[in-house]
């Protein structure tokens, strides 16, 4: 999409992302998962947002930071109660990372596929690799992309007596893309445009961007509770750590 940059989704959505994006069936687990795998570490979220995992993380001890695109969205993290505490870098989470090292680095709810190309994303995972702690991992969870035709649609997401809200999107599966707008009508705004990007990728494309970074798969769940993943999933919950070589080399270091 011309003109579409890192932060463009989080400055035209943050002013309604936690309205927006509630995730009510799935944050509790999620935040056992992450305090379990961060065990008193430091923690890193790529993504970090307005502070869905962040904020409850933070406030159960656990020392997290975050890598945001969108100054907007870390404003709204920031001037939530206890979000000042968290330290945020304003950044592309494929380069710019903190100073590791981390127990845990991680990017949720499709996060990852906001890197938008496959070179690109295996930067993100050779980045986050190298600020991992010896026995520190790396977790995705991410949608499994399914069979898309080429084309555009519309789609109607939000309806009221006074407002629309649509999503018009453009799909590439040849490049693994798909593209759009959140367009919001109402009566006492007008319109508003509101534009996401994506590169999405299969589980076993991810393995492999893994592998390349040095990291080897070594647990994959359906879903933050651990339901067991198979070829119907429509989601996984995926964790990365150091190969055994690359473990031994970093502890002699």
């Amino acid at each position: 999409m011309e003109g579409y940059g890192a932060a463009s989704y989080g400055d035209g959505i943050a002013d309604v992302y936690d309205e927006w994006h509630t995730h009510p069936d799935d944050t509790d687990a999620a935040i056992e998962r992450l305090a379990a795998l961060a065990d008193g570490g430091r923690v890193l979220e790529l993504g970090v947002g307005t502070g869905r995992l962040a904020l409850p993380l933070a406030a159960r001890g656990v020392p997290i930071e975050g890598v945001e695109a969108s100054a907007a969205m870390a404003a709204r993290l920031q001037g939530k109660p206890g979000g000042d505490a968290i330290p945020v870098t304003i950044g592309d989470m494929a380069t710019d990372l903190p100073a590791g090292p981390f127990r845990l680095i991680f990017a949720a709810f499709n996060t990852f596929f906001a890197v938008l190309s496959a070179e690109a994303q295996r930067t993100a995972f050779r980045t986050a690799a190298a600020r991992l702690e010896p026995e520190g991992h790396f977790l995705i969870e991410a949608f499994v992309p399914a069979a898309v035709e080429a084309g555009s649609r519309v789609e109607v997401r939000h309806l009221t007596a006074d407002s629309v809200v649509l999503m018009v999107s453009q799909d590439d599966p040849e490049q693994q893309r798909s593209a759009g707008h959140l367009v919001e009508l109402s009566e006492a705004a007008g319109v508003r445009l509101r534009p996401w990007a994506i590169r999405y990728a299969p589980p076993a494309e991810l393995d492999a961007m893994a592998a390349d970074a040095g990291l080897v798969l070594e647990e994959r769940w359906a879903d933050w509770a651990g339901g067991d993943f198979g070829p119907d999933s429509a989601g996984h919950v995926s964790l990365y750590g150091a190969a055994a070589d690359l473990r031994r080399r970093l502890g002699e270091r």
